[in-house]
């Protein structure tokens, strides 16, 4: 599985402008530090490289103590402007989702029960990331396209692997593929579309 990279934001200093800019004001933040009690993931568009301007860095964090929590983000937080703190229950599962802007940068924060590594936005990256090793420069931007014509990020990787069914699903199963499904996959697009072609 080639996720390792994702653990901690040292890989975007060697990536794009965004990818720097993103990991210092990261750090002058000190944001992992402080919320290394969380398990902290950057997921989302910016580590794979598929944001549009205006994408937030998202951040996933286990949290099962909310108070507490909230009361770090508070602490830590609570100057920055535009500060919200969200909790609810979806589905039988709290969650609490903090938002805040920094240097120009929105910041979301995501909080659940569940170890990051096993949340829905960590796996969605992989796979995504995973995908785009197969599809390209050509198909990066073709993503990126989609998501600039208002196409959600799971549902424009759907459009353009014809993957049917609700995209969000479908590439959290796609998660657990191994590389030669996963290749398998691509290859006979690949073969339909020149079929069509002909």
């Amino acid at each position: 599985m080639q996720d390792i990279k994702f653990l901690n934001i040292d890989y975007l200093y060697q990536g794009t402008e965004k990818q720097r800019q993103a990991a210092l004001v990261m750090d002058d933040l000190r944001l992992f530090a402080h919320l290394a009690p969380y398990d902290p993931i950057l997921v989302g568009t910016i580590p794979i490289g598929i944001d549009i301007p205006g994408s937030d860095l998202d951040i996933a964090c286990r949290v099962t103590d909310f108070a507490a929590f909230e009361q770090t983000i508070h602490e830590v937080f609570g100057h920055l402007p535009d500060l919200s703190v969200d909790s609810r229950n979806v589905n039988g599962m709290d969650r609490i989702v903090v938002r805040f802007r920094y240097k120009g940068w929105m910041f979301e924060i995501f909080g659940q029960p569940v170890p990051t590594k096993q949340q829905n936005g960590y796996r969605h990256m992989v796979v995504e990331y995973r995908l785009l090793q197969l599809i390209g420069e050509a198909g990066r931007e073709r993503i990126i396209e989609l998501k600039q014509a208002g196409i959600k990020t799971e549902p424009a990787f759907a459009e353009l692997l014809g993957i049917p069914g609700d995209p969000y699903a479908a590439l959290l199963d796609m998660y657990n593929w191994s590389d030669d499904r996963l290749n398998g996959f691509y290859h006979k697009l690949l073969a339909r579309e020149r079929n069509e072609d002909e």
